[in-house]
């Protein structure tokens, strides 16, 4: 039964590959953010009624309903097959060919110290079984027993130098093997040999030679893009490379080809949702209550490159949250946020973390970046009777002036379209299909900025340099990460997120150790007391910040006052000095401008009056 199973499948492969053999080759690709459009052309000469033609040596991950043919003039499509050769020989680089060439070589430079090896064990086991001198009725003489002594050392002794030589010899060989094993792993010089192979029926009144067009989607295709900020000092223009870091392993290299980056995803569920009416009811407190949420909208997309990731876990109010759960989905593999709501995590499968701590609402993300912040929000259905909440803003400074953007020899044309953007690449690329990167500049910008200091001491006792830019709209920009070189130094990574609604996009350029800020409670003030059923709690705090800088800056300070959700916790003997005092929110921001080598030092103070036997989180 076996033997007829294995003979069907032989005669289906063969029935299938029975069509007329096609060279295409591979002219455009379109590469989206996760897969790739692949466009590839073939002369053919048609006669007269029905031929088929097989296009092979394809890519094993073509999605089969994206298959597409133009080009036919007066000819007809009467059928397109798609399926996977399993026996076919893939077609390997020359490189390939090369090391797989060398490690045979060395395969049988190996066999050969393994014959010496063999053949001098031989002799000195001959030699050792041959030892005995004489017999019985004859002595052998003191210079004869000298002379076989010797022999026998002196050849001992050269035999097993010969095999420690060879077994030398195998050891080099074997360690050759491994490296070149290593390079070819590297190039993705795989075992397999499945090809993807499309045959395609035609049918024609009259001869005719067509020009067809082939085109099809892809899949373990995609690019990413990541940008460089280049800053040389404060008050110039920021420098925004915008680049792309292009992947393929689809099976089949791309030679010579144009290439088109799009920011669409047709992977993406392009399905609208339904609304449907929502109805209340009382629920039992044994029920289980599931709380629905819509889903979140986010543009990240995964990147299978991403080796480790790292990064800040953060509540609404901007303080580090402690032992957050961060898991790849779908695996054990995880690790939880130090005290300072830190953690880093290597990523050996899986595409998505997922973000969980006890009265927040659970987060789950694309694996997208190797620096991925989050802020968690709280539930509102674990939340307990008494909050205080306060919120953290990021600096401001002075308007942006509306300069147009400077563009530095643009290598791409960049097409607007209705869903998405499609940057076209001028020059022609090769992108072997072995999953590395290959980087791709997309564009130079020269991207006016206002630069400005910000410390919130309260969240971080850091002093960042921020760069505010206008006007982001139109550099066409995609969430991604970004690398940050101030004065000629690396500065470290920051996220871009462009997704905001505000109208400007703030990045910072990193920690400005020169600029020392501390925030204090003072000893002297007043103690906590009781009256009646209340507890009184007196906060005073003392901000001092110095500039170690041989330069004046301007710096936005900001820190808060908390803001009481329940009429029984009341705020009072409010000071907030000569901050800038938003009751609403309340928060205080300084504007301030030091000089070099210069200090300076701000007061704020308030009292909290609650129940004595509750508890509030101050």
């Amino acid at each position: 039964m076996k033997y007829l199973i294995l003979a069907l499948s032989l005669f289906t492969i063969q029935n299938f590959a029975s069509g007329k053999e096609t060279v295409s080759n591979i002219n455009d690709v379109t590469v989206y953010l996760s897969g790739a459009q692949i466009t590839r052309t073939a002369n053919i000469k048609l006669p007269i009624g029905t031929t088929e033609f097989l296009f092979n040596e394809l890519s094993p991950n073509i999605q089969e309903s994206s298959i597409q043919i133009a080009g036919l003039k007066n000819a007809t499509i009467l059928s397109i097959n798609y399926g996977v050769n399993y026996l076919s020989n893939k077609s390997k680089s020359a490189e390939i060919e090369l090391l797989e060439g060398n490690i045979k070589t060395l395969y049988d430079d190996i066999q050969f110290e393994d014959d010496l090896i063999s053949g001098y064990n031989e002799e000195l086991s001959l030699i050792q079984t041959n030892r005995k001198l004489g017999n019985d009725n004859q002595v052998v003489s003191l210079e004869k027993l000298q002379q076989f002594a010797r022999y026998y050392r002196t050849r001992s002794t050269e035999i097993k130098s010969l095999i420690y030589k060879s077994t030398k010899k195998k050891r080099e060989h074997n360690a050759e093997i491994a490296k070149i094993q290593l390079q070819l792993n590297e190039l993705n010089a795989d075992h397999k040999t499945q090809t993807g192979e499309i045959k395609v029926k035609l049918n024609t009144s009259i001869p005719t030679s067509l020009n067809l067009k082939l085109t099809y989607n892809v899949t373990n295709a995609g690019w990413f893009p990541i940008y460089d900020l280049k800053a040389e000092k404060i008050n110039t223009p920021i420098a925004l490379d915008y680049k792309a870091h292009v992947y393929q392993n689809t099976g089949s290299n791309w030679d010579n080809v144009k290439l088109v980056l799009s920011t669409n995803d047709p992977n993406t569920n392009n399905i609208k949702p339904e609304v449907n009416p929502k109805y209340l009811n009382f629920i039992s407190r044994y029920s289980n209550y599931n709380r629905n949420r819509a889903t979140r909208r986010y543009n990240y997309k995964y990147n299978p490159l991403v080796q480790t990731v790292s990064g800040t876990v953060l509540d609404e109010t901007g303080i580090p949250l402690p032992g957050v759960n961060v898991i790849i989905k779908g695996t054990t593999n995880g690790t939880q946020t130090d005290f300072d709501g830190k953690y880093s995590l290597k990523i050996n499968r899986g595409q998505e973390l997922s973000y969980t701590y006890v009265g927040m609402v659970s987060e789950t993300l694309p694996i997208h970046s190797s620096l991925m912040n989050i802020t968690m929000q709280e539930d509102a259905s674990q939340l307990d009777e008494v909050i205080v909440t306060a919120y953290a803003v990021r600096g401001s400074s002075s308007r942006i002036k509306e300069d147009k953007i400077e563009t530095i020899e643009p290598e791409v044309v960049v097409e607007q379209e209705i869903i998405n953007t499609r940057f076209e690449i001028k020059k022609a690329y090769t992108i072997p299909s072995d999953g590395d990167v290959t980087v791709i500049e997309i564009d130079k910008f020269l991207v006016p900025a206002t630069y400005n200091y910000f410390t919130a001491p309260v969240i971080n006792e850091n002093v960042f340099l921020t760069a505010k830019i206008g006007n982001w709209e139109q550099y066409n920009l995609l969430p991604a990460e970004a690398n940050i070189y101030f004065e000629g130094s690396y500065s470290g990574k920051t996220m871009i997120n462009p997704q905001a609604t505000t109208d400007s996009l703030t990045v910072s350029l990193g920690i400005d150790p020169n600029v020392i800020v501390k925030r204090t409670q003072p000893n002297n003030f007043k103690k906590n007391a009781f009256i009646g059923n209340n507890k009184i709690i007196n906060k005073a705090y003392e901000i001092e910040i110095k500039n170690n800088k041989q330069s004046a800056i301007d710096l936005v300070l900001v820190d808060r006052i908390p803001i009481s959700q329940n009429k029984s916790i009341k705020i009072d003997n409010v000071e907030t000095g000569t901050s800038n005092y938003d009751n609403k929110k309340g928060l205080m921001t300084w504007k301030v401008k030091l000089n070099s080598n210069d200090s300076k030092t701000y007061k704020f103070s308030y009292t909290v009056k609650y129940p004595k036997y509750k508890r509030v989180n101050l």
